[in-house]
């Protein structure tokens, strides 16, 4: 059988190659903000609530929990900044570098005021884990209807 080859084989090849070595070019120098489809910069968050209190998780494996910087602004600004330093690797090229290094920040709004002075933050296993008591003006309260006389 005598196969016809494309002309454009060679140059859908040589894109493709451009395309990675652009894309390996982006993770390094703003590896967070090409860290997803979305465009998010920073670590991604998971966020819920209950009738007391707002819970993020973040993962953010590799961080030394000394150099994470939590802050909450306003009442309803949560803020995670941090670094990952990107790992050494001697005497190697790299294949692929996926993981994001340097530093990032990621700034949300809640959908609650917080008692900032009350929030708790744990780091474990590579996780990020914030308890963020809502404020008690943010709270529901049940009020007593009265019947008039």
């Amino acid at each position: 059988m005598n196969r016809v080859r494309s002309p454009f084989g060679g140059l859908f090849n040589e894109f493709n190659a451009v395309q990675e070595e652009f894309s390996r070019l982006v993770n390094r120098v703003a590896p967070y903000a090409a860290a997803t489809a979305a465009g998010v910069s920073g670590p991604l968050l998971n966020v819920w609530e209950d009738a007391d209190a707002l819970y993020v998780e973040a993962d953010l494996p590799g961080i030394d929990p000394v150099k994470l910087d939590v802050t909450v602004t306003e009442g309803n600004t949560l803020t995670v900044q941090g670094e990952r330093a990107a790992p050494e690797v001697a005497a190697a090229a790299w294949v692929r570098q996926e993981r994001p290094a340097g530093k990032f920040a990621r700034t949300v709004g809640l959908p609650a005021l917080v008692d900032a002075d009350k929030v708790e933050a744990r780091y474990e296993n590579g996780v990020l884990r914030l308890t963020l008591p809502k404020h008690e003006a943010a709270k529901p309260r049940k009020i007593q209807v009265k019947a008039g006389n």
